[in-house]
């Protein structure tokens, strides 16, 4: 493991694995380099590219500096980036994807960006997710009530009351709950783009990286629109549906289609 320094002085703990052009991967909620599913991706992708995965701000060995804020984790990848070479490809999946998307807005140096399911809601198809879901979150964590701060996100995000009180008697509940705190971090990327109204066309016009947005096939229909609507807002991207898949994508579906839309030339 290596750490990277952010704009603000905080560690960020990554590592790297094969050789070749450089691709960094950027986890969703509740994830890192040790819990996740973007450690799968990485080893299928680290036989043709140099692959960088690591834990964002807060999470796993990266450190993090108050007061928190969205550009923040911006920094966060960008000094990644500057480890990986300069430049990287860069796919982020979830809310990890929300993120690269503003980097890319920002003018993060990103050669390609491959984003698998934003969270994006931008219809009737399912309820909003609001300012007040993440105050609600911020209460939860403020008060260190993490149990009640992970089962309130996978309410939020579609979990049946009955799969949260399974997960609950889990092993894996308890890295949720390790977890937990970086649950605002994430809504501070999504709640924006999830009140059910139409996204705006100009707020990413500045990226100018070869953007693919990519959905599952079998995701929900709120999840699919969002996805669909948002590449028709970022100047010059396109729209991948990988059949049969859901937002628990599968690493050797995910893997193959980003070493083709990642390979130089491609």
């Amino acid at each position: 493991m290596s750490f990277a320094i952010s704009k603000d002085g905080t560690r960020i703990g990554y590592t790297r694995m094969g050789s070749g052009p450089a691709v960094v991967l950027v986890d969703g909620a509740l994830c890192h380099r040790g819990f996740g599913p973007l450690a799968a991706v990485a080893k299928e992708l680290a036989a043709t590219f140099s692959v960088y995965t690591y834990d964002r701000r807060a999470r796993g060995e990266s450190g993090s500096t108050p007061p928190f804020a969205p550009a923040r984790e911006i920094e966060d990848l960008e000094a990644v980036i500057r480890e990986a070479g300069g430049s990287a490809g860069v796919c982020g999946v979830s809310s990890g994807a929300a993120l690269a998307l503003d980097a890319a807005a920002r003018g993060v140096p990103i050669e390609r960006l491959a984003l698998y399911e934003p969270p994006f809601i931008v219809d009737d198809t399912r309820p909003p997710i609001t300012e007040a879901d993440a105050r609600q979150m911020q209460e939860y964590v403020d008060g260190r009530e993490h149990g009640a701060a992970v089962a309130h996100f996978l309410r939020m995000v579609g979990v049946p009351r009955m799969g949260v009180m399974m997960m609950r008697l889990m092993p894996m509940w308890g890295k949720l709950k390790a977890v937990a705190p970086t649950l605002p971090h994430d809504l501070a990327f999504t709640v924006p783009r999830q009140g059910g109204r139409p996204l705006s066309r100009t707020e990413w016009g500045a990226v100018s990286a070869p953007a693919v947005i990519i959905t599952g096939g079998r995701s929900p229909a709120w999840m699919r629109n969002g996805n669909a609507a948002l590449a028709e807002v970022i100047p010059g991207a396109t729209l991948q549906v990988l059949p049969g898949q859901t937002h628990m994508v599968k690493a050797k579906v995910l893997s193959p289609f980003l070493a083709g839309f990642f390979r130089p030339g491609s």
